[in-house]
């Protein structure tokens, strides 16, 4: 069985670890949340006090121009695009994951039913995340058409027929940190003549994507996550430029014209992604957006999302093998594929009966000990299925293996001590 000194003898021969150096994490904060949170930049404060004091305190609506407020969508999307395989001048920074999507399924079903009529089906997963169902569901009204969702990976082929207008899928899993074959998918479905929408939000930053090489239709993503925008960081949007002039985006704001400061009562959309912006931006969290995505890029000389990938995949097993080893016979089952291709940055634990109604007191346990996680909750009527969720991320930039080791140590201490029975761990807070 691993060591902690073996990990500790890894974490001195991995030359990524220096990269954690550009975050500012609490002492003997063991954080695992990266895919709900990322941590602060240590350079975000400054940027963000650059902006207020200077910016906006001195300098006052001439930093539009001075200090390139205006290019900030365009700049951070052009280094999001670095990320996951798109072209300068195809990703733009813009307003929330939620409007993006709403934005780019809409423009995929209107060309879909542009030239087939019939097709009135958007098909995604049950287990997909819940705003990416809700925002399905309005649009399938609005355009008379019908959302499907089915159980598992395995049922979308059946739904690949002359019915089908739209797929919608996030390429890892929220709840369970499966990973989607985005180009075996994305051939699928163009075979069958539909289109694709991919969520990015646990893909960005977190697993090389190649929205080219798969022949992508639309992408949003989230800037809060692995990018490390801070809370409520703006999203991004990506088009492939084969749909991108086809037709308006519904949320159709003045940024998003043509020439937004000619004030026309008519509009007239931006060429190319451009139009998928709506208002204007928001600079204080599109600066400290740019913070993020910049701890990123400092990992290309070292390997880039290769690198980064390659060493996720190590503190993923790792984690999983440790709590398997440590904590099965105390009833923790792992429920994130254990195939490293079908896994993103994340590992899921189940706890097995009479400990399936403990996930949320078992979490706030680890918090408390400083190892944070967060706790996802399964439907009550089919926890056999879709059990309450342990979900831990791992961001490689800052997390490492001695910190994996110590992480299963601690969940084994709560499980074989029962300290998650403790009160003050049952009192259910609005955030889990």
């Amino acid at each position: 069985m691993t060591t902690r000194h073996d990990c500790l003898a890894r974490d001195a021969a991995d030359p990524l670890a220096r990269l954690k150096d550009q975050f500012s994490l609490p002492p003997g904060v063991i954080y695992l949340d990266g895919n709900s949170l990322g941590a602060m930049p240590r350079s975000t404060a400054a940027r963000v006090q650059q902006v207020i004091t200077q910016e906006w305190g001195q300098d006052l609506i001439k930093s539009w121009n001075t200090a390139g407020w205006m290019d900030l969508p365009s700049r951070i999307g052009d280094k999001i695009g670095r990320l996951i395989g798109a072209r300068p001048g195809e990703v733009i920074v813009a307003d929330s994951t939620s409007l993006n999507l709403f934005k780019v399924l809409s423009a995929a079903l209107r060309i879909v039913q542009a030239d087939s009529p019939t097709r009135r089906v958007i098909v995604s997963e049950r287990s997909n995340f819940p705003t990416d169902l809700y925002i399905a569901e309005s649009l399938a009204e609005q355009h008379g058409a019908t959302l499907t969702l089915v159980d598992s990976p395995a049922e979308i082929a059946a739904h690949l027929n002359d019915q089908l207008a739209v797929l919608m899928l996030t390429e890892v899993n929220y709840r369970t940190g499966a990973k989607h074959d985005m180009r075996a998918v994305t051939a699928a479905a163009h075979a069958a003549g539909a289109l694709t929408v991919w969520d990015l939000a646990h893909s960005a930053g977190a697993v090389p994507v190649d929205l080219h090489g798969a022949e992508a239709d639309f992408a949003i993503g989230c800037g809060y996550k692995y990018l490390n925008g801070g809370p409520g960081a703006p999203a991004f949007v990506w088009a492939h430029p084969r749909h991108a002039d086809r037709f308006w985006q519904p949320l159709s704001g003045w940024l998003g014209h043509a020439a937004p400061f000619e004030f026309s009562t008519r509009y007239q959309p931006a060429a190319g992604i451009k139009r998928y912006i709506c208002g204007t931006p928001a600079i204080l969290s599109t600066a400290a957006l740019e913070c993020g995505v910049d701890t990123l890029l400092a990992a290309e000389p070292l390997g880039g999302m290769a690198a980064l990938r390659e060493k996720s995949l190590a503190l993923t097993e790792l984690f999983a093998q440790l709590a398997e080893d440590r904590c099965g016979t105390l009833g923790v089952t792992v429920v994130s594929p254990r195939d490293a291709e079908a896994r993103g940055s994340q590992v899921c634990l189940a706890l097995k009966d009479p400990l399936t109604q403990a996930g949320y007191a078992v979490i706030q346990a680890l918090i408390e000990r400083g190892v944070i996680g967060d706790f996802r909750a399964g439907d009550p009527t089919r926890l056999d299925q879709v059990p309450h969720i342990l979900r831990f991320g791992f961001t490689p930039l800052y997390v490492g293996f001695a910190d994996v080791w110590d992480a299963v140590e601690h969940l084994y201490q709560v499980l074989s001590t029962a300290q998650w029975r403790e009160a003050r761990f049952n009192q259910k807070a609005a955030v889990t």
